[in-house]
């Protein structure tokens, strides 16, 4: 079976779809790619300084990760999985404050677990933020694909079309017709 017959049929789905929002496929595809960014970063900063303001993100942070005692609630799925999306904010907030001199990070020095636990209210409010909105953002990704594939047309039309058409234009290139 060769792998085109195998692809066919996404490949004819994809071109309907190109057709049909009157851009080409290329142009759609980036357009995912940026809304699917912007929908990650815009949130993670929106709910950073939010939760900074209200001094949420120690509270919620420390209500997920600090019960961890073996009863039967730790068991519950969901809870498994709050615990594990804060260790990965955790994780994240680290590398990303190490390699920005961000959240009272200092730029480019690694920090071991005894530098952790000796680290300011105001640096820990900063990295519990950083995690809750972390966490947040990565709870909303379905919401964020969805409104990605909603607007990606809208985008590629108003926005990635005609900086490739002026690219082309600038470059003394005609545009293929789609």
């Amino acid at each position: 079976m060769s792998s085109e017959g195998r692809f066919a049929p996404y490949k004819n789905a994809l071109t309907a779809i190109s057709k049909r929002a009157g851009t080409p496929l290329p142009s759609l595809v980036v357009s995912f790619a940026i809304l699917h960014e912007l929908t990650a970063i815009v949130p993670i900063v929106g709910i950073f300084y939010t939760a900074r303001s209200l001094g949420a993100g120690e509270r919620v942070v420390n209500a997920v990760a600090l019960q961890r005692d073996g009863s039967i609630d730790d068991q519950y799925w969901v809870n498994t999985r709050l615990r594990a999306c804060v260790d990965e904010g955790e994780q994240w907030a680290g590398r990303v404050g190490r390699r920005y001199g961000i959240f009272g990070f200092e730029k480019g020095k690694v920090v071991d677990q005894t530098q952790t636990s000796e680290l300011s209210g105001k640096l820990a409010g900063d990295v519990a933020n950083a995690v809750l909105a972390y966490g947040a953002v990565k709870a909303l990704l379905p919401v964020r694909i969805g409104l990605s594939l909603y607007l990606s047309p809208m985008f590629s039309r108003t926005v990635v079309e005609p900086i490739r058409l002026g690219g082309l234009r600038l470059l003394g290139r005609r545009p293929k017709s789609m």
